[in-house]
């Protein structure tokens, strides 16, 4: 029944908490130490490193005021997108949670002394679409409450869409005043790389291994036999579009199926017994602006619903998102990122480690690395043969996901603005304008994920290609997956 607490009390009781956590851990492992708990020891001071970069550095609660928007709009989505409770019971914990929204923005107008304009614009059209989740999506766990408590809901939402709307405006009026930086600036950037990342690369290393796969990539489309089908992404079979929401939803979530049968004929990985259903759904209004291409739920690490599901943007077969073109045209691609043998599976498998560090790590880089690593994969070993807008579209994706590392990169360090990061999107990736603008929206708000994709397809590669040279006639596809996904999220 609560929302995150951002008052500088709070804040200062986490940071001193993680302090001395940090300075328990030792500075070196004993020589006696195994290489797992070696490993546990970094994985675990990187998570702190995490959080004290991110208080130092990025500082949300005082430069992003769209922080305090995903609070407002996450604590009621996440009550509404599983049922993990009885519906009565999550109708209190959103009616509890929708009391404490105006004194979360009292808390955001006292706390936003260095706000970014960027970041302020993009929370004003958050703002926008949290009446459609408020309103329309939370009436079905207002009609779980008896009578004689869903008028007690009704108000608590009409005061939070109030205390939203003045938010909003506050905003609008404070715009001018807006004029902190976006960018950390390059040495904070390396610093998140080795703290943070544990990778072994600089900034300028990362900009120069996104040219490479975006070069590759370009060239990779001008071969195709049509090369504009990667820019129309038009389907070219015979079967015809789907009329509705509901079967577009269907036959997406169907295709599942043929990928779980391409995995097992070309023995490519082990999928566990244990692996639930994956979803398809439609993404909220009020998570667009910023997630253009929505985003995948997976099961959590302490869920006992082994599902996961995917949001994908509202069905409109007119649309010019690129997204919902991909889907149209063939949903095998993104299924395959977001579900098996993607993030769903990957994570599924996660889920499942021993070792509570292990189990608990959120190596992004590798996560997202996983899953464009699968991409490239599926299409090596032969999933698109006979459907030629499935292979364009795994080039287009390779080639906008290179196209990130740059804007990733050069929006943190302050070389770029953002509109030049939008226009490079869409010259180099090959977005629209609307998908462009959401990426770009993406990489302002959480620098360092935008890099993750390519940088860790990279490293996988990597590591496949020593193992295959290690085990010679020995080597096996599915051993060297079923071993990878075996140590969880980990860098």
């Amino acid at each position: 029944g609560r929302l995150a607490d951002y008052s500088p009390q709070a804040r200062e009781r986490r940071r001193t908490r993680v302090i001395e956590m940090l300075s328990g851990l030792p500075t070196a492992p004993d020589s006696g130490w195994s290489v797992d708990d070696r490993a546990d020891l970094e994985l675990f001071r990187a998570n702190l490193n995490r959080y004290l970069f991110e208080d130092r550095v990025l500082r949300r609660p005082r430069r992003d005021p769209g922080l305090y928007v995903e609070e407002c709009t996450n604590a009621i989505f996440s009550l509404l997108k599983k049922d993990y409770a009885p519906r009565a019971e999550r109708a209190r914990a959103a009616a509890s949670r929708l009391r404490a929204v105006p004194a979360l923005l009292d808390t955001a107008r006292g706390s936003l002394d260095e706000a970014v304009p960027i970041l302020a614009k993009l929370a004003r059209q958050a703002v926008e679409g949290a009446g459609p989740l408020y309103n329309d999506t939370l009436a079905i766990l207002v009609d779980a409450l008896p009578p004689e408590e869903r008028g007690a809901l009704v108000s608590a939402r009409e005061a939070a869409l109030l205390s939203l709307s003045e938010y909003g405006a506050w905003l609008k009026a404070k715009e001018r005043s807006f004029r902190a930086p976006l960018a950390m600036g390059k040495e904070n950037y390396n610093t998140m790389l080795r703290q943070v990342y544990l990778l072994p690369l600089d900034a300028d290393q990362i900009v120069m291994l996104g040219q490479t796969e975006l070069a590759r990539a370009k060239a990779m489309e001008a071969w195709l036999p049509d090369p504009a089908l990667a820019d129309t992404l038009r389907r070219t079979g015979d079967s015809p579009l789907p009329s509705t929401s509901a079967e577009f939803l269907a036959g997406y979530e169907a295709r599942t199926a043929e990928l779980l049968d391409h995995l097992a004929r070309r023995e490519i990985l082990t999928v566990p017994n244990y692996i639930g259903p994956f979803r398809i759904l439609e993404l909220p209004a009020a998570f667009r602006p910023t997630s253009p291409g929505g985003f995948m739920n997976p099961p959590g690490v302490f869920d006992d619903d082994s599902s996961g599901f995917y949001f994908i943007p509202a069905f409109d077969p007119g649309s010019q998102n690129f997204y919902m073109r991909a889907a149209l045209s063939n949903p095998l691609p993104i299924l395959g990122h977001e579900g098996i043998p993607g993030h769903f599976l990957q994570i599924s498998i996660a889920n499942h480690n021993t070792n509570e560090i292990r189990r608990m790590h959120q190596d992004g880089v590798f996560q997202e690395g996983w899953a464009l690593y699968g991409e490239e994969m599926l299409l090596r070993t032969g999933l698109y043969e006979r459907n030629p807008e499935g292979l364009a579209q795994v080039l287009r994706l390779m080639r906008y996901r290179a196209a990130r590392i740059a804007v990733d990169v050069r929006l943190a360090t302050g070389e770029w603005s953002f509109d030049q990061a939008v226009e490079y999107f869409m010259k180099e990736g090959g977005l629209d304008r609307e998908a462009a603008t959401g990426e770009a929206a993406g990489a302002a708000s959480t620098p360092g994920q935008k890099m993750n994709y390519t940088v860790g397809k990279h490293q996988i590669q990597r590591l496949l290609g020593r193992q295959r040279d290690r085990k010679g006639a020995a080597f096996s596809l599915r051993q060297f997956h079923d071993q990878l996904l075996s140590y969880g999220s980990l860098p």
